[in-house]
Formats: structure tokens, sequence, C-alpha cells
């Protein structure tokens, strides 16, 4: 096995469960709570004095105690110099031996023997980890170049999300003024209609207007009199509507104005005792298009009562005989 300067166990190669016990409680590798009893304080003074020479340390013929039964052991304690990956570090061989029968080999070549194939083998597995361990660096190195190459494309598109969102704030903005400009032109318009929808109801003049297939779109309130008007009749076709006038040629003659543009002029009795100069022309829009017909109804009613009577009194009176 191979220890640090701590006495921690780093390295352990072969069967050792002889000559290590794990103590109880938590886990600890330090090989002075995991050596068996008789070889704890051999090895501690050991390993203290195996730093200050160069040659291994041989202990022989300790005394383990394994399941009531005494194993001995020859134990070979050398400090650890080269290679530089294991300086610091001490090595601790284990070997079995049978009774009081010396063995014939040559006990410091079987140690050379065992340290050298120890630290081959550790340094073959330091090689590994080294390998691994540049591989996982290479990897990881990869993965922050991913990782950044992903951050720059998240930065981009965090940029051109910032921009569009002051973009849409912009156009948020114009939206905004468009509106209020809009809405003052609302404001501008409807008050407008308010003015003509007075102008109109002041008027002695009843007017109805229709679109483009006779249906009704404004009237006042004067031709609400005459022609039997409300305002749900708004949209409704002339043909629909009943009035008191005695004119059953009028949607004819609206339809005629309307496709010839030429305007209409009748004087109309009503089933009232009532007269109305029936004016028919076509609408025309600001842009000289002919949407439709204006429809102007002016009470004569007093001129035809006036005509009649200038009528009495210029026909000559019978003289009897």
């Amino acid at each position: 096995m191979v220890l640090n300067s701590s006495g921690d166990i780093v390295y352990i190669s072969g069967r050792t469960g002889k000559y290590l016990e794990p103590a109880a409680g938590k886990a600890n590798w330090n090989f002075h709570a995991m050596a068996r009893d008789g070889l704890r304080a051999p090895l501690a003074t050991a390993l203290k004095q195996a730093t200050q020479h160069n040659a291994p340390l041989q202990l022989r013929g300790l005394a383990v105690s394994v399941q009531d039964a005494t194993q001995h052991v020859d134990v070979t304690v050398q400090a650890l110099r080269e290679p530089a990956a294991l300086q610091g570090m001490t090595m601790v061989v284990f070997r079995d031996v049978a009774g009081d029968i010396a063995e014939a080999a040559d006990p410091a070549t079987s140690v050379d023997f065992s340290l050298a194939a120890v630290q081959q083998q550790y340094l073959d597995e330091i090689q590994l980890l080294r390998e691994e361990t540049q591989a996982s660096k290479e990897e990881l190195q990869s993965s922050n170049e991913e990782l950044q190459s992903t951050n720059e494309e998240l930065q981009s598109t965090n940029e051109e999300l910032t921009t569009s969102k002051e973009e849409m704030q912009s156009m948020n903005e114009e939206l905004q003024t468009i509106n209020t400009e809009l809405q003052t032109k609302l404001d501008d318009l409807a008050l407008a209609q308010s003015d003509l929808q007075n102008t109109l109801n002041s008027i002695e003049i009843a007017v109805l207007f229709l679109d483009q297939q006779l249906n009704v779109r404004r009237y006042t309130d004067r031709a609400a009199k005459i022609i039997n008007l409300r305002e749900s009749d708004l949209g409704r076709p002339l043909t629909d509507l009943t009035s008191s006038l005695l004119y059953p040629n009028l949607h004819q003659d609206a339809q005629d104005t309307l496709r010839t543009l030429v305007f209409s002029e009748k004087q109309i009795p009503t089933n009232d005792d009532r007269w109305f100069t029936v004016r028919i022309m076509p609408y025309r829009r600001l842009d000289n298009v002919i949407d439709g017909v204006v429809i102007t109804l002016v009470d004569i009613s007093t001129t035809k009562k006036l005509e009649a009577a200038l009528r009495e009194q210029s026909t000559p009176t019978a003289i009897g005989p």
C-alpha cells in the first residue's frame, strides 16, 4: 500500500484484509486507524524512520492476530522520492511467512521487485488518471466553448429583442399619436354632425336623404311629420314608408333622378289638404360622386290658398235679366 505524509491510504495493491481492518464508526482510511494489532505500533515507528533513510526498512516476523490465529508477516517500509509524483509518500509491502521457515529467495531482492512492480502499477494508474483528467479537461473546454457560443447567441437574441421592444414602443407611441388625432377628428365630426342636424331641424324645409339603394340615410324633424319616420327606420327602403303625400310615383321619380341625374320638382297635395313642392335631386359627395338622392318638401299650402282666392275673385259674377 502507499501512504501519504499523514498516514492516509492512497493506493492498495493485492489483498490486505489480513493486515488492515476498517475501524468502527465513520469511514476512516488512515493507516493508524486500520492496522491490525501487532502492526500498528511497529509500523508507526518504521514510518517515522523511513523518511530519514534511503534504503528500505525491514521488519521481520511481526505477529498479527487474524480471527483468533496468529499470522507472521515481514514488512518492508520505504520512503518514495522518485518519480516526482510519488515524493512525500511511503510504500508499505506485506509478505506472509510460514512460521520460522526462512525463505530461499533473497528478501531484499523480493522486496525490491515488489516495490518496483507496485511503483510501476501506481505510476500507470496515475498516468491513466492524468489522461482521463486531460480528456475531461478537453470535454469541459469544448462544453465551455459551446456554452460561450450559446451565450453569444442568447446575447444576440437579447439585443434583437431589445431592438424589437424599442421599435414596438416607438410604434405604440406613433399609434397613440394617431389614435389621439383620430379621436380629435371623431370629436370634430360628431360636432359637425350635430351642427348639421341642428341646422336641418331649424329650417322650414323638410329634407329626406336616401342612399344609392333608396334607403333612408338621414331626415329632418319636419320630414318626419310628413313621411312617417322614426330612428328605427334608418336603412329602410323608401317603398316601406307611408306618408300623407298623395304621390304614388315618388319612388319611381327618385329612381329616375338617380339614373339620369335630372332634377324633379312637382307640387303634391296631402290627404289633410296641404300642398308641398317636392324636389328630388342627386346627392353629390365632396369627391363629386353621386351617392343617392335628396328629397326636399316645401310647404306651399298658403300659396295654394291664396291662388284659389284670387281665382275666385277674378271669376265674373253672373247678371240676371
